[in-house]
């Protein structure tokens, strides 16, 4: 393997395919950075030119664009509260109040070194636990994937900053929008009215650009001689001050960098979990475990390392299923999947076999674009965000508008999604005035097809027992998950009564 990994980096640092790694990452950081754009669509626009190229050519330049893509929706996230990406829904939670405080170039430079780091630790996992992490995933049937979604569900209460049960409500209202189409298992038609149109669902991208981003452009209006961001010239640090800062800070917490990439190996092993699990369950961990979490939600920089460490582990880890066992574990994966098919290479054990060469060039190109993000997005990222924060709002909103708009007619080429964007934008912004989180709204609208399938499948596979319901009790890995949830529903109730006591001692003291 040792010799495999070497040839692999020396091919890589060829000039032709390091200029491939360079172009595939400033591309896909262009299209992550627009929403609307999701990184599937983006790898299937690049299908056509690698039918020129060589197999290792196009998988190189498809790697790369893969990891430049999710690193790129935090850019939108932090600076104008839309996630360019599904996989960046996290990172507006803290990165868009470090833009309004003026704090920007301290989140594009926290999300960086975060993506680089669970990038690399991706591909770790796929060069060196790949076949353990495989078997591992098979063992995963529909009731684990909706104890999954249950433990999702306990960040509602990190989310609801101000009421628990207005979390609720929230995440109420997100699962009620999941459930509006096709169902996912039997087919019958819910919540349409009659509109043919609404048989498809919510998309979750129109959902994500209206509700984040809507509320933002009505902000703006309502106060258009403002600009974006508070111009703070960060305690007399600049430039490069903030960048070692940032860097040291970032680096001074490895557990949260740690706990991180293992959140995203192991979601982004599972087949259909993805990147928009993974940096949400990351970032509630964060806030679970950290000292400062109550400063998540208003500015806390693990708030944004946590979620962009994740999503960008996924990457690496979510070819493990696609590799070893020939099942893509996400959209982005199938395309994928469909490079290798057109080169005649047939994904699953005997291709590390028979095209051992290749497949170890493909992984550490991943890791050498995860490196190459450095010099690139803090070059990007920077000129993005000293642009987007000095200007003033009457000139920002009308744009932010304008990407809004085309970002949701993008998604499907339908206008009707324009106009359910702005809808959503405009409940956005009332629940919001009554202190319901967006977050947990789209919480709901993420994780309710998760629970919904894996609850239906579940029974139907355990239909021959007495009581199907009981074998999402019996088997060893969805006890385990089961555990992790009520543990998780507990801490805050614990963490609440313990700061409870503190200050009653103060107070006595």
């Amino acid at each position: 393997m040792l010799e495999l990994l070497v040839d692999a980096v020396i091919q890589n640092l060829s000039p032709g395919l390091f200029i491939l790694i360079i172009l595939g990452v400033i591309g896909g950081m262009a299209l992550g950075a627009m929403p609307g754009l999701s990184v599937t669509v983006g790898l299937a626009l690049l299908l056509p030119i690698t039918f020129t190229m060589d197999p290792v050519s196009g998988l190189v330049l498809m790697g790369a664009f893969y990891m430049g893509a999710v690193y790129g929706g935090a850019f939108t996230s932090i600076l104008v509260n839309a996630p360019g990406t599904p996989s960046s829904i996290a990172t507006a939670f803290d990165g868009y109040p470090m833009t309004r405080q003026g704090r920007s170039e301290e989140a594009i430079v926290g999300v960086t070194i975060a993506s680089v780091i669970g990038g690399l630790a991706g591909v770790a996992g796929l060069i060196f636990f790949a076949p353990l992490l495989a078997n591992f995933v098979l063992n995963f049937g529909p009731q684990e994937y909706f104890w999954i979604g249950i433990f999702g569900l306990t960040m509602i209460a990190s989310l609801a900053a101000r009421s628990l049960v207005l979390g609720l409500i929230g995440g109420f209202l997100g699962l009620l929008l999941s459930s509006v189409g096709v169902a996912p298992v039997g087919g019958d038609v819910r919540f349409t009215f009659g509109f043919t149109y609404l048989q498809g669902g919510v998309p979750l991208i129109v959902a994500l650009i209206g509700l984040f981003t809507v509320p933002v452009i009505i902000d703006m209006i309502a106060n258009p001689g403002a600009r974006h961001a508070e111009m703070m010239d960060g305690g007399g640090r600049g430039g490069a001050g903030v960048v070692w800062s940032t860097v040291r800070d970032v680096l001074s917490r490895p557990m949260n960098l740690i706990r991180s990439s293992v959140i995203g190996t192991v979601v982004g092993a599972l087949p259909g979990a993805g990147g928009n699990i993974a940096n949400l369950i990351a970032y509630n961990e964060a806030k679970r475990t950290s000292k400062r979490s109550e400063r998540f939600g208003k500015g806390e920089v693990d708030g944004v390392v946590a979620p962009e460490t994740a999503n960008n582990a996924v990457v690496g880890a979510g070819l493990i299923p696609l590799l070893t066992l020939g099942i893509p574990g996400a959209p982005p994966d199938a395309v994928i999947y469909g490079v290798l098919l057109l080169h005649g290479l047939r994904p699953g054990p005997d291709l590390f076999v028979a095209q051992g060469p290749l497949v170890f060039t493909f992984m550490v190109s991943i890791a050498i674009a995860a490196i190459v993000m450095i010099p690139v997005g803090l070059i990007a990222g920077r000129a993005l965000q000293r642009a987007v924060v000095s200007m003033p709002t009457r000139y920002l909103a009308p744009a932010i508008v304008l990407l809004t708009i085309v970002g949701s007619y993008a998604v499907r080429n339908n206008v009707a999604d324009v106009g359910l964007m702005l809808l959503l934008g405009i409940a956005g912004y009332v629940l919001r005035e009554l202190g319901i989180h967006p977050a947990t709204i789209v919480l709901g609208l993420v994780l309710g097809p998760i629970i919904e399938t894996g609850l239906v499948q579940g029974l139907l596979a355990a239909s021959g027992l007495e009581t199907p319901w009981t074998s999402f009790f019996t088997r060893p890995i969805s006890l385990v998950i089961i555990a992790m949830t009520i543990l998780a529903a507990l801490w805050p109730l614990w963490v609440s009564r313990r700061d409870q006591r503190a200050r009653e001692m103060q107070e006595e003291g």
